[in-house]
């Protein structure tokens, strides 16, 4: 089954390697945004089935980009995995209060990202 991800990461360098690995390795279509208002507005726009979020953006940041994306009744049931460098198994719990559904850190295996992602919002394997 062919799914849907939306990345929202400033750095054009991370999500064009991210969706060359997820849509070459996995098959899914891939969209992605700059910046938290304009992952915002795609999310609003195009209902991905999940979106990968980074955590250290500027302007607005990952947090308050899923502060505002569970505040929307059309993007609050969208599952929300937070990408980061900074992130440390230790610090997952600090995350959990913000309502995400998993966290990933760069750098990530190209081999294994699609499974991981995949079984932290719940989809059946490939």
């Amino acid at each position: 089954m062919t799914h849907r991800l939306l990345i929202i990461d400033d750095e054009p360098d991370i999500w064009e390697m991210t969706q060359l690995i997820l849509e070459n390795l996995a098959g899914w279509e891939v969209l992605t945004a700059g910046s938290g208002p304009e992952g915002i507005q795609k999310a609003v726009q195009e209902q991905p089935e999940a979106i990968l979020l980074d955590v250290m953006m500027p302007g607005m940041d990952g947090p308050t980009t899923l502060a505002h994306l569970r505040a929307l009744p059309e993007t609050r049931g969208i599952p929300v995995l937070l990408l980061s460098a900074k992130v440390k198994n230790n610090q997952d719990s600090a995350f959990a209060h913000l309502g995400v559904d998993g966290i990933l850190s760069k750098p990530f295996n190209a081999a294994t990202l699609a499974s991981e992602i995949a079984a932290l919002v719940g989809w059946d394997p490939k």
